[in-house]
């Protein structure tokens, strides 16, 4: 007999998190800031390719591109003497107001003729500078209101707003660019960095968020690397962390591969690469309802397999299957993004102190933006001397084995300890 509407609300995992009283006022300014940055994605290249020399836009689209991103890591690095000791909300809202600033100014600049393509990517890379403590700051205030059985169901609603936005963002920027050009699109994000920034700043009670009054330990006072210490004295969190980079490093080269596969190897449109990336997105929409139902499974095995499955997932393409298996190889990969990002992330939340915990965050995602870059990097090269297709099938077979080796190395540990 099929459950009751109302009974399944009463016993999804998702209940404690949507009803949560201080969740119900940040979650709806975390959904338009998400937005946004879906939105962003065509943006922010669309911008670099109107404003560059034709015979130099690759360079500056990929430069743009890499400026939104990495820059964060450098912050998590040289700045944490100056924001260690600021309430998780305060994190949020100074990386959203700073966001809103920058990002703010170059429409600005586009209205009065000033904006050059070196200028916006100067104007990029101050934008991020504080995203991995935003994002540190929004997954500790998550650990601190919620109780620990809760955080996996937590950080997937988090990650599923963010699925949702990279399906719906696209579009929007699209039909923004046909009417605006992509500077509105900009400034659009701007705006939701403003809403997003007003949200913490007055939607998050900061005393409720703040760590448990604890003295440092010997050592860890005023150190900008405190978070990469307990990740280094921490086996989980530093083996999690491992894992987590060579993952992302290893998914890169397909951010190069598949549109070549597509254009060159398969001679398809756009069209069918943006099918590729929907199917994607769908997929870890769906994953982030799944995900909140896999806490109480263990977090190094669950995680390890999901690996696993996800290099086999992505296998059809590379083996050059036909495209209808191919894309939903793709939507199944896609599945399994958000569990992987709500498990080991809770295993951050469970595992590191708690006044450390943003500076742990902060340092793991420094580690982890790096990850993606560097294998996009890696995949010219590899494009070049293997083929597209070729490329693909490397990607999916090292990440399978990247997830059998990682269970691997964690039985064997747990036996030793045994």
């Amino acid at each position: 007999m099929p459950l009751k509407p109302a009974r399944t609300l009463r016993t999804s995992p998702y209940r404690p998190v949507l009803t949560h009283a201080t969740l119900r006022r940040l979650l709806p300014g975390f959904a338009v800031s998400s937005l946004g940055d879906g939105m962003a994605v065509v943006g922010v290249s669309w911008l670099a390719i109107e404003l560059a020399p034709a015979a130099e836009r690759g360079l500056w689209v990929a430069l743009a591109a890499a400026a939104y991103t990495l820059s964060g890591a450098v912050g998590a690095v040289l700045l944490g003497r100056f924001l260690r000791h600021r309430s998780p909300s305060r994190l949020v809202a100074c990386d959203a107001l700073l966001r809103a600033t920058v990002l703010g100014a170059i429409p600005v600049c586009h209205a009065l003729g000033t904006l050059g393509i070196e200028l916006y990517v100067v104007l990029l890379a101050l934008s991020s500078v504080l995203h991995s403590w935003g994002q540190a700051g929004v997954y500790t205030l998550l650990a601190g209101l919620l109780p620990e059985r809760d955080h996996v169901a937590g950080n997937a609603v988090l990650s599923g707003i963010g699925s949702l936005s990279t399906v719906l963002g696209p579009p929007l920027a699209g039909a923004l660019i046909l009417r605006g050009g992509a500077v509105t699109v900009i400034a659009v994000d701007a705006a939701t960095f403003l809403v997003l920034a007003a949200t913490f700043l007055f939607g998050a009670p900061h005393e409720e968020a703040a760590p448990a009054p604890r003295g440092p330990a010997p050592g860890e006072s005023g150190s900008r690397t405190a978070g990469f210490a307990v990740i280094r004295r921490t086996p989980a969190l530093l083996g999690l962390l491992g894992l987590s980079s060579v993952f992302f490093c290893l998914f890169g080269p397909v951010y190069v591969a598949l549109p070549l596969h597509v254009s060159e190897g398969l001679g398809g449109p756009a069209g069918l690469l943006a099918a590729f990336y929907t199917a994607f997105g769908i997929g870890a929409v769906l994953g982030s309802v799944l995900a909140g139902y896999l806490s109480r499974l263990p977090m190094w095995p669950a995680t390890t397999g999901i690996v696993v499955a996800f290099g086999l997932f992505l296998l059809p393409t590379g083996l050059g299957a036909p495209t209808a298996v191919a894309v939903a190889g793709f939507a199944a990969a896609g599945l399994l993004w958000p569990p992987y990002a709500a498990l080991s992330t809770a295993l951050f939340q469970r595992s590191a102190p708690r006044h450390l915990l943003p500076q742990t965050l902060a340092a793991s995602s420094a580690v982890r933006v790096l990850s993606v870059p560097l294998g996009t990097a890696l995949g010219g090269p590899l494009v070049a001397g293997l083929g597209a297709r070729e490329t693909l099938l490397v990607s999916a077979v090292s990440i399978a084995v990247l997830g059998v080796a990682a269970a691997g190395a964690a039985r064997a540990a747990q036996r030793g300890r045994s």
